[in-house]
């Protein structure tokens, strides 16, 4: 009888060859893939998955916080329609000189934020309009071009019949807005204050603007991300100094968490360069008289506005610069000796 010979470890090697290159066949074959591979992505999906829920559950909780909240809260001012949609208006109904105040870009409730500066001119007739996209008023709009805005805070003006001529006072990029309203309306404006304005400086053309776009500072406040960084840092919405009450710092707070990355205010924030340049050239009137108060901080920057709001003014017969310590928000520390200022400068008009 004959006896085939046994197979020796020899023959090893190729058994794990074999198994080797049949386990990279089946990987190369279409719609297999490694059992690691699909761990991966079932992780990832999981993932994923959780990240929605826990966004949309961040998003009904806010909703129905943000609803609460407006619930509990009386709104100030007063609801002006006008052909572009409903502005808000705060006025003190004070007899005095009407002053119109203007807020600065994306301040989320501008007649809280002026709070401190109408307690300390009390006695003048102080109105804060509040534009698209700011404070109580409609937070969707046409273009923000500098006309539409000028056009709009008139009409606010006239429905309210404001008596005239009225000063017009305003915060940062407001100094774009009032520039164009004097010389739209010269005849219903008796002086102009500033506020650290912004200076319009045009460095070219204007630009074709999309601000229909995906806004994701919007949907930072939709899905609670606003509310929750406010909770956890409050200073990011609260003033400086202390001027404010209480009451007044959480309603600031509530509102930029209601308010932040509107429509309005993303379309006024990508119209900038263009209504600077829509100003090239344009100076105020000779005749009026402009009050502005500046930074004085030493910084080349601080200096760099101060010579230029200089020359601005340069044609301007009465015309006073005054600079002040702190911040950009000047009115949240240096309300009172403002009003001094004020005082002083239109009783001599």
């Amino acid at each position: 009888m004959r006896i085939n010979p046994r197979r020796t470890d020899a023959s090893q090697p190729k058994r794990e060859a074999s198994k080797e290159a049949a386990t990279k066949d089946a990987d190369s074959v279409p719609g297999r893939r490694r059992p690691g591979r699909r761990k991966g992505l079932r992780i990832l999906a999981v993932a994923v998955l959780a990240a929605v829920g826990l966004g949309l559950a961040s998003t009904g909780a806010n909703l129905l916080l943000e609803r609460q909240e407006r619930a509990s809260i009386t709104p100030y001012g007063e609801r002006v329609e006008i052909a572009g949609g409903t502005v808000n208006v705060y006025r003190n109904g004070q007899p005095g000189h009407p002053i119109v105040l203007l807020s600065g870009l994306g301040t989320a409730a501008p007649a809280l934020d002026f709070a401190p500066l109408i307690r300390e001119l009390g006695d003048f007739n102080i109105i804060v309009v509040e534009g698209f996209g700011y404070g109580y008023s409609d937070m969707t709009a046409g273009e923000r071009s500098n006309k539409n805005i000028s056009t709009e805070v008139h009409e606010v003006l006239g429905k309210l019949n404001i008596t005239q001529p009225y000063t017009l006072a305003g915060h940062s990029i407001a100094g774009f807005y009032m520039l164009d309203y004097a010389n739209r309306y010269p005849a219903e404006v008796a002086a102009v204050i500033g506020i650290d304005v912004t200076v319009p400086k045009a460095t070219g053309g204007p630009v074709e603007v999309d601000s229909g776009g995906f806004n994701v500072l919007r949907l930072l406040a939709v899905t609670g991300v606003v509310r929750a960084a406010l909770a956890v840092a409050p200073g990011l919405a609260e003033p400086d100094g202390d001027a404010y009450t209480p009451e007044e710092r959480e309603r600031m707070r509530l509102m930029a968490s209601w308010n932040f990355g509107n429509q309005a205010v993303a379309d006024e924030t990508a119209r900038i360069g263009n209504n600077a340049s829509d100003l090239r050239g344009i100076s105020y009137p000779d005749a009026l008289p402009v009050l502005a108060f500046v930074v004085a901080d030493g910084s080349p920057d601080a200096a760099g506005k101060a010579e230029s709001l200089e020359n601005l003014l340069k044609d301007v017969q009465r015309h006073e610069i005054v600079p002040l310590s702190g911040g950009h928000y000047l009115h949240w520390t240096q309300s009172k000796t403002m009003a001094e200022e004020i005082r002083a400068f239109l009783a001599a008009r």
